[in-house]
């Protein structure tokens, strides 16, 4: 649906505002936007964590984890039950098929197979992401972001169905993913142009970091779900969370009101974060619509001023936009290093002397993300109490250097040693990560060189984390490799990463300090400061 066309308020609203016999108040539909986008993305997450918790299941290293005495445990999952145990026996499972794997994945070479499906899964994640950024901004999100929902669901159970079909075709597993990948893209476009939407630049970064929460929410609860299952069979590690993300589609198509307008309100100031007011109050509009049942089209249908939609080389000329695009190629790749391949390199490595089961090694991880949540607020209040957004995602950045090499090092010492250490990695990785994906995208999606004409909040998120995007495909590649070099590797390429993602803001970083100082000179003059920029 092209833009300046029809678009329909959601069913879920129109019925709520015949229940009420009025419409919300702008301020509760920021608040129902926040906490829809919110489950939206992380149903996104959850689906995208099972083959990171079954990895230890498809390639099993008998050699690495000793047999050990067996121990009765909670039957609940973390964080009701037992975080740390041995490994546990398992009426419902039968230990020889577990010990020999699943294949095409056990054996020599598995681990280069298992990094293979996950760049499939980015590779068309990151390609799909462009095009859904366009297409987001042309067509009706609510629905586009539904039916990516959807289908993402779809193949992600699909995925896992091959368990219960006794597939063992390579190919099966690959093109799975790769659909389930392309059916991702409609995401994070979607969901930053949406919030982009309701909210204005003010207290931007404090807003999105709180809300990009939903990024480590819904790998704690991917985490949970897959390795709460993964007894029953690895299979249900991926069609449960399959299942929610389908369901969360449908929440999508009820309630998500993608544009103020969609619900009767006029557009919002990008600046103030209000909404500007036309020929008459808000509270007036209000009535006129329930009286007369819409705008101007009919019951709960819209026609909206005619806008252009951006292409992606004009977004590419935005300033800061190749910057910020090239810095999350290598923060995106140390953080989906993490993602894919934590709970294996838990379940490998010892801590306190002790080995730990597949299952604990998946409830451990989640602890990265809970570093992730803090790190994701904190680099946002930062960013807004010093307008600085670019010195404060390098500085995460160069800090995250130490936190990973410590964590390696030190990271088997103790249970408690291992926990704190993994939060504080998480902290830093994710933070830049979380900042340069919401705050960052949508102040440039709204920069005042578009002249308020154009909508290209999508579009420019689809470059920065499309671009992003390919570095978290090569992130799990890499380490498929590299792992059977040993960790010590793995880590060297995640400290590498983290480097250059720092070094590539090095000139907006050194803009902003300038700005900072008083300093302009004939160069900052003619050309805007990052702060203009976004």
């Amino acid at each position: 649906m092209a833009i300046g066309s029809k678009r329909k308020t959601p069913p879920g609203v129109l019925l709520l505002r015949r229940i009420r016999g009025r419409n919300w108040s702008p301020k509760t539909f920021r608040y129902v936007i926040l906490l829809i986008t919110f489950i939206a993305y992380a149903c996104y997450h959850a689906s995208r964590k099972p083959s990171s918790i079954v990895k230890s299941v498809l390639h099993p290293e008998p050699n690495t984890n000793p047999p050990q005495a067996h121990v009765h445990i909670n039957e609940h999952p973390w964080p009701l039950g037992n975080v740390f145990v041995k490994e546990e026996a398992d009426a419902n499972r039968d230990d020889d098929d577990q010990s020999k794997g699943w294949e095409p994945f056990n054996g020599k070479g598995g681990t280069s197979r298992l990094g293979e499906i996950d760049v499939a899964f980015l590779a068309c994640y990151s390609l799909g992401m462009y095009v859904a950024g366009h297409l987001g901004d042309t067509l009706d999100l609510r629905l586009f972001l539904t039916w990516g929902m959807i289908g993402s669901g779809f193949f992600v159970g699909l995925f896992g169905m091959g368990y219960f079909w006794n597939v063992h075709a390579f190919w099966f597993f690959l093109a799975m993913q790769m659909a389930a990948g392309l059916f991702q893209a409609t995401g994070w476009p979607s969901v930053v142009a949406v919030v982009g939407n309701w909210f204005g630049k003010r207290k931007r970064g404090l807003i999105m970091g709180i809300w990009n929460a939903h990024t480590s929410v819904g790998n704690i609860c991917g985490s949970l779900i897959a390795a709460g299952v993964l007894q029953y069979g690895w299979g249900w590690s991926f069609i449960a969370p399959g299942f929610v993300m389908s369901l969360g589609g449908v929440l999508v198509y009820l309630f998500l009101a993608a544009y103020p307008e969609d619900v009767g309100f006029p557009g919002i100031n990008s600046n103030s974060g209000k909404f500007i007011k036309r020929d008459r109050d808000v509270e007036d509009q209000e009535e006129e619509e329930e009286e007369e049942g819409s705008v101007e089209e009919g019951d709960g249908e819209f026609r909206y001023e005619n806008k252009r939609s951006v292409g992606l080389l004009q977004a590419c000329m935005i300033p800061g936009v190749i910057p910020f695009a090239l810095c999350l190629f290598f923060s995106k790749l140390v953080a989906y290093t993490f993602l894919y391949w934590l709970p294996f390199y838990l379940s490998q490595t010892t801590i306190g002397g002790e080995y730990m089961s597949v299952k604990t090694a998946g409830n451990l991880s989640t602890l990265f993300d809970v570093g992730g949540i803090v790190g994701g607020i904190l680099a946002g209040y930062i960013s807004d109490k010093f307008k600085a957004r670019a010195t404060t995602a390098a500085t995460f950045m160069y800090a995250a250097i130490p936190a990973m090499l410590v964590y390696h090092s030190y990271g088997g010492v103790s249970q408690t040693v291992n926990v704190v250490l993994m939060m504080v990695a998480g902290l830093f990785v994710n933070g830049p990560y979380a900042l340069i994906t919401t705050a960052v995208s949508a102040d440039l999606g709204t920069h005042k060189s578009l002249q308020g004409d154009s909508r290209a909040l999508a579009t420019v998120t689809a470059i920065i984390d499309g671009t992003g995007s390919a570095g978290a495909a090569l992130g799990p590649l890499l380490t498929g490799f590299l792992s059977t070099l040993g960790w010590e590797a793995v880590f060297y390429m995640l400290v590498v990463g983290a480097l250059c993602a720092g070094l590539l803001l090095t000139r907006l970083v050194i803009a902003e300090i300038r700005e900072k100082l008083g300093y302009v000179d004939e160069v900052a003059a003619s050309e805007p400061l990052l702060n203009d920029r976004i």
